[in-house]
């Protein structure tokens, strides 16, 4: 008698663990497979024949456009292009996918994590090529903000897992910063910080200060402000190795300006080129002046990199990234 209660409850806790397995194991099997690829990567799903007429033409010229602001031309996006037949498998696992369809239907649709998580598909089909001319033109502005704010995201993500000691930049200036740990203090003072990482081809920076509210005057030309502003700082805190050179915004580029929101707070971005002045060295740049009005200033985070042998649209990319991750405290 004692032998069959053993024996049963030994069948019992097998059977238990089996089904513990299986629920685990299925659980396991029902969660998203990791998106993949490289930042600002599309990976295009479209016959050939599309590909190879007006419609790739129109996808081309809208998702592999020239990045504004750069020395060189890089396009917005990387483009890999596969024909429908292969819509399976690691193309699946991309963060984003745009697929071109001729079908019997006109329609424009984005599903979110559709075959891999965080990952957007966007969907375009038409009865004609005119008709799916059409979409993307109607669309294309919508596809890319979603596919930016995407990779912003991500390269916060990667960011986040390797971060440096906040506590200096919080103190100076009340924010929260999600700044990766190869970024070293170049120099500081009471009112700014330069913070630096090296990179086998050059070195990225990113500069935090904050200047006076009457910096960029109302009514006024905003560009010339923020070029007065940062050719003074450049001046001040941002020079060469060698006498007289210190950081300008280049006179041959003139600089793009935004009106934009960063922490729900009135923003103006400018993109455009730096160099040393009675120097030859240059690169792109990205300020962001963030009109604080609670704390009586103009709060400047800038990004800027020097790779003259390197694209550097994805270091660009990662310096946004660490400054739209900032949180003003109260």
């Amino acid at each position: 008698m004692e032998y069959r209660s053993m024996t049963k409850k030994l069948f019992l806790s097998l059977l238990f663990l089996s089904l513990l397995f299986f629920s685990c194991k299925k659980q396991e099997n029902d969660l998203p497979r990791k998106a993949t690829g490289k930042i600002n990567t599309i990976s295009v799903i479209i016959d050939d024949q599309l590909w190879n007429g007006e419609v790739g033409d129109r996808i081309r010229n809208k998702f592999a456009s020239p990045v504004i602001g750069l020395p060189q031309e890089e396009p917005l996006f990387t483009i890999n292009q596969y024909p429908a037949k292969l819509m399976e498998g690691f193309m699946t696992d991309s963060r984003t996918i745009l697929v071109v369809k001729k079908e019997n239907v006109n329609q424009f649709v984005v599903k979110k994590n559709q075959y891999a998580s965080p990952q957007n598909v966007f969907h375009i089909s038409g009865k004609t090529n005119t008709a799916i001319l059409e979409i993307i033109e109607k669309n294309v502005a919508k596809i890319i903000q979603i596919i930016k704010e995407t990779e912003i995201a991500e390269n916060q993500r990667i960011n986040s897992q390797s971060l440096m000691n906040p506590i200096i930049i919080k103190n100076k200036f009340r924010i929260s910063l999600q700044v990766p740990s190869g970024y070293l203090y170049a120099h500081q003072s009471s009112n700014f910080l330069w913070l630096k990482k090296e990179i086998t081809s050059g070195n990225t920076s990113l500069l935090i200060y904050q200047v006076p509210l009457s910096s960029i005057k109302k009514n006024s030309n905003k560009i010339a402000n923020i070029i007065k502003m940062r050719d003074s700082i450049g001046n001040l805190y941002v020079r060469g190795t060698e006498l007289d050179t210190h950081m300008i915004t280049e006179d041959g580029y003139a600089p793009y300006l935004f009106k934009t929101k960063l922490n729900a707070k009135e923003t103006y971005e400018t993109r455009g080129t730096w160099e040393l002045k009675n120097d030859f060295m240059s690169g792109p740049f990205i300020n962001y002046a963030i009109v604080d009005q609670e704390h009586n200033r103009i709060l400047v985070l800038e990004g800027f990199c020097y790779s003259p042998s390197k694209e550097e649209r994805d270091l660009m990319h990662e310096l946004e990234s660490i400054i739209k991750s900032i949180v003003i405290l109260k």
